[in-house]
Order: structure tokens, then sequence, then C-alpha cells
């Protein structure tokens, strides 16, 4: 099929989802039961479909809604007319100005955040079209797996009310251990990221040094979300030092971070100070950073993820991908971005293994020996379970959630619970 036969936008259905999550602790709080996610459906008048996941807060919603509206008619290959569609659809009274996800990423502008899921329906209906995956798109396959690494959070047993979930209990570094050591048989990631700033920092820091004896030769991160203090995260590189292969947000912002940067060999990466393209500059000139975590969510979509690693790769900066709570469309989005990006210097993060239910059809996304094979079929390689859709989208209108609360959830059951960042 040709370019002018994929036809022409012709409807568009942003769909909210709710899948089940276990009570994952962090900084700011505790996960709810159900993450949101949003399924985007790009239909043409050729008969195609192209897929697309985003967030799924309500603000979100109605930016994604009004974008949906003025899409027909738009054509597939135009990537640089979405854009223009979003920014003049978000300029029309849609709440532009702005954007907050889970308490601790606030971006300047809803931008990148809305035209991101489009683009990434687009993509995959051009690579439907000339019957390409995705990664040829944006410039070709590097690698034929991507290595994505294990995401250790402590945990309470269950959410309080319901019956403990098959992770159990997750709060000791002995408990952390096991946690591991299932990611690991089930898995077999050879990376393993510590989700910190919940404790006092010597318990986490033991928990880390249990991880390193427990899994020797395995690449160890930990990331407190910007619970420490400077000097907190200077005796934290100082003790880590040779066990750590980055630290990440240790403590909060590119001024922060740079002091601990001048302080310490240790590399630090951040999904928190650097998470658009203006922050690249001041972080660069301060070097507060040595790692920048990607995330075609947050900064645009897949082609402008691809340019980061351009920018990253100019100044001299490792390149890996943040991760929060997703489904298959993303994680195959994610895995042609990392397979299509040279200079990926380290494994991905995926909230993969902690999730039980779906929206793509199985068999097109697997884990083995930690990575993901790049899908070769046209586009993301991916096809949508309608039947799941329908279920999840279901549940969704039940569940009652209707934006991600962690830290209004952790009051409801710890009165007086107050974030953590720059606590220690």
């Amino acid at each position: 099929m040709s370019p002018r036969e994929a036809g022409r936008v012709s409807r568009v259905v942003v769909t909210p989802v709710a899948f089940r999550d276990p009570p994952l602790l962090n900084v700011v709080g505790v996960h709810q039961p159900y993450v949101l996610r949003a399924i985007v459906q790009v239909h043409t008048d050729a008969g195609l479909m192209g897929l697309g996941e985003t967030y799924a807060d309500q603000s979100h919603l109605d930016r994604l809604g009004a974008v949906a509206a003025a899409l027909p008619g738009a054509d597939v290959f135009d990537l640089n007319a979405l854009r223009a569609i979003v920014v003049k659809t978000l300029g029309e009274g849609t709440g532009g100005a702005g954007a907050s996800f889970g308490g601790m990423l606030e971006v300047s502008s809803a931008v990148d955040t809305v035209v991101a899921p489009f683009e990434v329906a687009l993509l995959d209906l051009q690579g439907r079209a000339l019957g390409r995956p995705v990664s040829d798109l944006l410039g070709g396959a590097v690698r034929d797996r991507v290595p994505y690494s294990g995401y250790l959070f402590y945990k309470w047993a269950g959410h309080p009310g319901h019956d403990d979930d098959s992770w159990g209990e997750g709060r000791t570094p002995e408990q952390l251990v096991a946690q591991a050591r299932r990611m690991v048989d089930e898995y077999g990631f050879t990376a393993l990221k510590l989700k910190g700033g919940v404790y006092e920092p010597r318990h986490e820091f033991e928990t880390v040094e249990a991880l390193a004896a427990a899994f020797p030769g395995h690449a160890l991160r930990i990331d407190p979300n910007g619970a420490w203090t400077v000097e907190t995260s200077v005796k934290a590189a100082e003790r880590l030092s040779g066990v750590l292969e980055y630290l990440e947000d240790p403590t909060p912002g590119i001024s922060g971070m740079s002091e601990v940067s001048r302080q310490t060999s240790i590399p630090l990466a951040t999904n928190m100070c650097v998470i658009a393209f203006e922050h690249l500059k001041p972080a660069v000139a301060a070097d507060a950073v040595q790692v920048v975590l990607s995330d075609h969510h947050l900064w645009g979509g897949l082609r402008r993820s691809a340019l980061l690693g351009g920018i990253c790769e100019t100044f001299g900066l490792g390149l890996s991908m943040h991760s929060n709570s997703h489904l298959g469309v993303s994680l195959a989005a994610m895995t042609h971005l990392a397979a299509a990006t040279p200079n990926l210097t380290y494994a991905c993060d995926t909230h993969y293994p902690w999730k039980t239910e779906e929206v793509v059809k199985p068999g097109a996304l697997e884990f083995r020996d930690g990575s993901v094979a790049v899908p070769t079929g046209p586009g993301l390689g991916v096809e949508l379970d309608e039947d799941a859709l329908a279920g999840l989208h279901e549940q969704y209108v039940k569940c009652g959630q209707r934006g991600r609360e962690d830290t209004a959830y952790m009051r409801s059951i710890v009165p007086g619970f107050t974030p953590n960042t720059a606590r220690w």
C-alpha cells in the first residue's frame, strides 16, 4: 500500500481504561488499586487503524477528546501538521498551560503529552500502510532485542480491605531480595532498579547492598525521587560507590543535583529535573546529570524522543528510558524507540511485570533473558483485543478513580502523611 492509499484520518476513539495495581510505595504515597490509561485508536478512510496509549486523568482526557475531534481529515504521514493541530486546539481554552502526573512530574505545557499518543498511532498507521515496523520509520533497528530492568518496590502485602496480592509484602531487605528473585527467575532481568524514598536512607542502602550480595554481576540502581538532601545524597554515593551503575534523582532540582554531581563520581540520572527540552541547557551547563531517562509520553512522542537521543549523544550524556505503569501499546512503542536509538546505553525501566491485565493480544511482546524482541510486523506489531479493551473500560467506569492520587490515597490509610521530598 502506498502512502496515498493509507488514506486520511476518518475518526478517532479515545477509551479510558483501568487495570489493577498493587500497593507500591513511593516518595509521595502509594499506588491506588487501579492504574488509569487511555487507549487511542486512529481510523482512516482506507480502513486502517493505529494505536496509541497515554495517561487518563480527567484533564488529560479532556485534552485528548478535543484533539480527537479536530483530527479527522488529517494526513496520516503529516506529523508536523499533527503538532500544529494540537497547538491550535489546546490554545482554544482546553487547558494547554500545563499538566501534572502522579504528584511528581509537572510540565509547563501539555502539548507534548497530548501529541505523543496520536503521533504513535499515526506512526503505527504509517507502518501498517507501508508494511514496515515503526523502528524502520525511526531510522532502522540497531538491535533486535531491547533490554529492560526489573523494577522493585517497597510495598504492602495488599490494598487495605483487599486480599493480599501474589507478590506479598515488601518492606525488608530480605523481602526485596525475594521480590527480585521472582523478577529475575520469571523475566531474566540482568538489571534491577529499586524505588526508594519510602524509608529512612540507611534502610534503603541496606536493601541495595543485600541485592548486590544476592545478584552479583547485576546492574543496580536506586531512585528515591528526590527524598534526600544533598548531604545525604553524597553520603549515599560514597557508601554505594562500586555498587550502583547510576543514582537516580537522589535530591530535587537541577541545582541540587549539580551539587551532588560535583562531589561524587557515580553517574546521576534523572526523569524529574530534566523532562522537557527547555531543561537540557541548564542541566548541561551545571553538569547536573550524566544520564537522561527519556519517556515518549512526556517528551512529545517517538520522533522527539529520538531527537533527545541525538542531543544526549552530542553532550556526552548517557540515555535510558523511564517507565510509568503501562500496557502493551506503550511497551511496543518503547521497544521500537529503544531499538532505533543507537546510544541507548542502559536497560530501560518497565512496570510491566506488575500488571495482570492487558489490551493487546498475546504473543507479540515477551520477556526473555530480560529483553523484549523488537516486533517485526507492520507498525507497532501488536493487535488490539477488543473484548479486553471493553472489559478494562467497564472497570474504569466502575472503579471510581478519575486521576492518580498517591498522596490522597495514602492519607486515607495513614492520616497526616506528608510526601518525603527532601525529607532525609
